[in-house]
């Protein structure tokens, strides 16, 4: 399939590389006989191509993103790709600064400006947020078929009961807007002490903000008070952001979880170490829980 992208974008390349740290679909390094990187993305299936081709034209009006160069509507054998000029520097690490925070936080809350339209929102980004919750109960009940496989019935049952309860106590969904589903670290792209701007967009949708913050606060914003006071400052100024404590430990309880079904459903032995570490964050959540419902 390379083989195919690569004459169908008529590349001449000197070396390719496939990048790490992408479970949606295969991104591949490219280095041009003229010295410049680009990027093949091939993603796993079609819904994800045209999600992700609707996304870097609304996008690119609104935040930094890579420059699409190209795109292929593949055939039967590839679902699509992309051409993707450089997007300078390297993935967000956990020693950046307040002021690289900051720009994340206003960097986020751009992207959370954006709305559904008749311009903003094509067929291929649905808009979940009419039936926000009742979306993330899908997503939930979804990765429970593969969780039920690998967590013990106790375990289970516990995280059922948790899902159910925590659910009765959100507040009213924030948005609509346009949301990553995947904004962490090694989505957003650092150099030289700003921010270039983010990356990867097949999992995007119209819903509510509030499902956004799970995993770059998991990563990054949790281990230093400094950096989350700045990324809230970010956000501050360009759109007033909610009350995170309302909402991120029910989205930290189903990023755990779904976490888990996505790492059976993937191969458990070559996701291993994700499995356990969400594991082990879904058992601190529920500790005492099952002990209270055998009392």
């Amino acid at each position: 399939m390379l083989n195919q992208v690569l004459k169908q974008f008529k590349l001449q390349v000197i070396s390719v590389d496939e990048v790490e740290d992408s479970f949606s679909s295969t991104v591949y390094k490219c280095t041009l006989q003229n010295g410049e990187s680009v990027f093949l993305k091939i993603p796993y299936t079609r819904a994800k191509y045209e999600r992700e081709l609707a996304a870097y034209k609304i996008l690119a009006e609104h935040v930094p993103i890579p420059k699409l160069l190209d795109h292929w509507a593949g055939d039967d054998s590839c679902p699509g790709a992309f051409l993707l000029a450089e997007l300078k520097g390297k993935p967000l690490s956990a020693t950046a600064s307040p002021e690289i925070a900051y720009q994340i936080g206003a960097m986020q809350a751009s992207m959370h400006q954006i709305k559904p339209s008749n311009t903003t929102a094509p067929v291929a980004i649905q808009n979940e947020f009419p039936n926000w919750h009742e979306f993330i109960e899908r997503q939930f009940y979804s990765f429970a078929e593969d969780v039920k496989e690998v967590l013990d019935e106790d375990l289970y049952m516990a995280s059922i009961r948790k899902f159910e309860q925590m659910k009765g106590e959100l507040p009213a969904p924030d948005g609509p807007s346009f949301v990553h589903m995947d904004f962490r670290p090694a989505n957003i792209i650092v150099e030289e002490g700003r921010v270039s701007g983010m990356i990867d967009f097949e999992s995007v949708r119209f819903g509510s903000t509030e499902i956004d913050f799970t995993k770059i606060h998991r990563d990054f914003l949790k281990s230093d008070p400094a950096l989350l006071s700045s990324f809230q400052k970010g956000y501050n100024s360009i759109r007033p952001m909610i009350d995170l404590r309302a909402v991120l430990p029910f989205y930290r309880f189903i990023d755990a979880f779904n976490s888990i079904g996505w790492s059976q459903r993937r191969g458990l032995e070559k996701n291993f170490a994700f499995y356990e570490a969400n594991l082990r964050i879904l058992k601190d959540m529920l500790q005492g829980e099952q002990l209270e419902n055998k009392s």
